[in-house]
């Protein structure tokens, strides 16, 4: 059965591609979810045109993100911790911290953008990198200090 694919689909294809696909996973997963539509000449007039207004929110959303990245590059968050005597955090700095502390500088920014491998656990200057878009990634830096 021939498809057009309304949204990426992991190792199928991508939006607004015509792929052949069983009868089955398309009646009653790709149909259902509306993550498919049937491939008549109407549909793929429709989906065409799902796809150029895709490509322009897309366009846009890139150029925020790489207005913000500008803004971002710059941008050095502190943030005061308690700490042992050898420099050992007693806890951590977490995506969640820095997402709260750029938001006290007006960056509104979710957590879910800041990756961190693991949370800092030490004192010092420290590079976090920022994504904000799939395409857009920025570094910012996070000096962790000795609370009082």
């Amino acid at each position: 059965m021939e498809i057009i694919l309304r949204e990426d689909v992991e190792h199928l294809g991508s939006r607004g591609e015509v792929v052949k696909v069983a009868p089955g996973y398309a009646r009653n997963f790709l149909l259902p979810k509306r993550l498919a539509v049937p491939a008549t000449d109407s549909n793929k007039k429709i989906v065409e045109q799902e796809r150029q207004a895709h490509l322009r929110r897309e366009a846009k959303a890139i150029g925020e993100a790489q207005d913000l990245s500008k803004m971002l590059g710059n941008v050095a968050v502190t943030i005061a911790r308690r700490a042992g005597e050898n420099d050992q955090l007693f806890g951590s700095v977490t995506a969640a911290d820095i997402s709260d502390a750029l938001s006290a500088q007006n960056y509104n920014i979710e957590r879910r953008k800041v990756h961190l491998d693991e949370p800092i656990r030490t004192l010092g200057e420290h590079k976090v990198t920022v994504r904000l878009h799939r395409e857009v990634n920025t570094e910012i830096t996070v000096n962790v200090t000795k609370e009082e």
